[in-house]
């Protein structure tokens, strides 16, 4: 199975002066290919192959206006034509919504290196056009890396590859966990294991207050600097707004981090078989009370992570139908309820008289369900 190891680097002034040379011929080319296939589409023909559009590419590189391209590694350029190429495929086949432009401001900064052309030494890596960069840790030296990629996070460069790696073999128990994702905790395990909710924890409560703070302040110094219906950015806008990404970078690590440390403690108790209800995600943010906490949580990540690496300790990872009644169904007697409020936490059986937590009934459920 291949697996993403990522790699903080350390490049000096000059250095960094070309990633973000290169950071934004990814960003342009993308952008680029998008408009032509979409002007293409209007004009009634046919989707441009990933091929040719990089032949129009060398041919701009040889114009006045678009020489700058070639101050950056020509496979920018080409893996940043195939990207956009390939997310229209996946539109096509119904598996990811259009693609859209990407934003300076708003997109993430990243872009491709040549994986045969990627050198390592001891902790040093050679990326094209820029030169032998510093490297926190080492980097592996013997294994084959697979779709490097160079990305900025707002603080910090790193460079993330796949490396292939031999599944472990786990003696399984015959356990079969269900979990119960909501908002009120995070996960309710069948076994008994629960993942409170990260979102409630003081730390990141105070986190949030802070942030709430600086958004404040930021928005009364656009007022203030307003001239006429035109917003000016001062330097003191420009400091605090820095601020805010890093504290939204703090915050979105300690989320992951969380997700990581949850899904792994389900898989290190070598179920055989992990049940997990299916989400629909996308109905659940139309919902404009629940959609903030929903997207806090980050359920469906929650639930790539548990997958792959449930697919990795060889674990058997089942999602269970959408309309199995598993909250509504007694987990003692199998009665099933016609009705159950989503303010009801505790389930009380009419027929057996049962007692028991609205999830971990649900989870119990779930560790039951057979396709």
């Amino acid at each position: 199975m291949i697996l993403a190891k990522k790699v903080r680097i350390i490049p000096n002034i000059e250095q960094e002066q070309q990633l973000w040379k290169s950071v934004g011929t990814a960003r342009f080319i993308y952008n680029w290919t998008l408009a032509r296939q979409q002007e293409n589409y209007k004009n009634g023909c046919k989707f441009i192959n990933d091929g040719d559009l990089r032949k129009e590419i060398t041919l701009m590189k040889q114009t006045e206006e678009y020489c700058w391209l070639n101050e950056v590694s020509n496979n920018v350029a080409k893996q940043a034509v195939k990207d956009a190429c390939n997310a229209y495929k996946r539109f096509f086949k119904g598996l990811a919504d259009k693609p859209r432009f990407k934003s300076r401001r708003k997109s993430k900064p990243s872009f491709y290196n040549d994986n045969i052309k990627l050198k390592v030494k001891a902790n040093m890596v050679l990326i094209e056009k820029v030169g032998w960069v510093k490297t926190a840790e080492q980097i592996s030296m013997k294994v084959k890396h697979t779709n490097p990629r160079v990305s900025f996070d707002g603080k910090y460069w790193y460079l993330s590859a796949g490396i292939e790696k031999e599944n472990p073999i786990l003696e399984l128990t015959d356990e079969s966990i269900g979990i119960d994702v909501g908002i009120k905790d995070l996960a309710i395990c069948s076994n008994g294991m629960t993942f409170k909710n990260i979102n409630k924890t003081r730390l990141v409560k105070k986190l949030e207050k802070r942030l709430r703070r600086l958004q404040r302040r930021v928005s009364r110094k656009y007022e203030l600097n307003k001239e006429g219906k035109k917003f000016v950015k001062t330097s003191n806008i420009i400091k605090l707004e820095k601020q805010i990404k890093l504290l939204y970078r703090r915050l979105a690590n300690i989320r992951n981090n969380y997700l990581h440390q949850a899904t792994i403690k389900i898989v290190k108790a070598k179920p055989s078989r992990v049940v997990m209800e299916t989400l629909n995600i996308k109905g659940m943010m139309k919902n404009r009370h629940l959609s903030k906490s929903i997207a806090k949580q980050g359920l469906y990540e929650f639930k790539r992570q548990l997958q792959y690496k449930c697919q990795f300790y060889r674990i058997e990872f089942v999602e269970a139908d959408k309309w199995y009644p598993s909250s509504k169904t007694c987990s003692k007697c199998g009665h099933v309820k016609s009705k159950l409020l989503l303010s009801k936490r505790t389930y009380i059986c009419e027929e057996c008289g049962a007692i028991i937590d609205r999830d971990f009934n649900a989870s119990i459920n779930l560790s039951r369900y057979s396709a």
